[in-house]
């Protein structure tokens, strides 16, 4: 039976390569961006994440089976807030209600190898209080200087989202409801996103010093978009609330034995 699948980010880099590869299975996707798909919604606001859903659950008559949140910024911006946490979360909690009727509901993110990098501890508070003002305004702060504090905006909403799907996915709405709720944390991407740190030779390897990659260096967005399909299927019953890292070695490399 072909499954409906919902996709935010779904016009480029990661998202583009899941909807295509889900298609090459003969799946059903309904594509959600800024442009060029299938819902158009800018979910940094309340009012573009309310008519997403709206428009989503017209799209697929009130039923679908899984749910992608790979929508993302990573400017040192207020809206990489807004976006990245707030967008996200809204994403998830809005499209479950049509995860209902589905004999095999399940839900994923995209968090990043981000979350172990130098944060703001205040921001990531502020986002997990749910208090998207206060959040806003604090990055707005920090952005002022986008070289130093602004850098710590991208980081703390992957911390944050993270956090949430750990203290998310083992409730009533979703593992009782028996959906799985996953993200994955991905190291550099070749993406336009990271245009700038994989453009040339020298900032490929630039950025492979901050990033550690042992295992086969920077990916392709098919090596996410794969495990994605992965932890969306009706095969993946028992995964909850983990936090994938699909990083080429980056979070053994920085954090080794610490996790335990």
């Amino acid at each position: 039976m072909t499954r409906t699948h919902v996709i935010t980010g779904a016009a480029s880099g990661i998202g583009k390569a899941t909807r295509e590869l889900l298609e090459s299975r003969d799946e059903r996707v309904i594509g959600v961006d800024v442009h060029s798909t299938d819902v158009v919604a800018d979910l940094s606001t309340p009012q573009g994440r309310a008519a997403m859903v709206d428009a989503v659950a017209r799209l697929a008559d009130g039923r679908i089976d899984a749910i992608h949140a790979v929508a993302g910024l990573a400017t040192p911006t207020s809206a990489t807030v807004s976006v990245n946490f707030f967008g996200m979360v809204a994403t998830l909690e809005g499209l479950r209600p049509l995860l209902a009727g589905s004999p095999a509901p399940r839900a994923v993110g995209v968090s990043s190898m981000a979350s172990l990098m130098p944060l703001d501890d205040e921001l990531v508070a502020l986002m997990t209080a749910g208090d998207e003002a206060a959040a806003v305004a604090r990055a707005e702060v920090l952005a002022k200087d986008p070289a130093t504090t602004g850098q710590l905006i991208y980081s703390s909403t992957k911390k944050a989202f993270s956090q949430w799907i750990r203290r998310t996915a083992q409730t009533a709405d979703w593992a009782g409801a028996s959906i799985p709720l996953n993200c994955v944390a991905p190291g550099v991407i070749a993406t336009p996103m990271t245009e700038q740190y994989t453009a040339t030779e020298e900032a490929r390897h630039a950025i492979l010093e901050m990033v550690p990659m042992p295992l086969n260096g920077i990916a392709e967005p098919i090596a996410v978009a794969t495990l994605l399909a992965w932890l969306t299927s009706e095969e993946n019953t028992h995964l909850c609330g983990q936090v994938v890292f699909v990083d080429g070695g980056s979070d053994v490399v920085i954090r080794g034995d610490s996790t335990w």
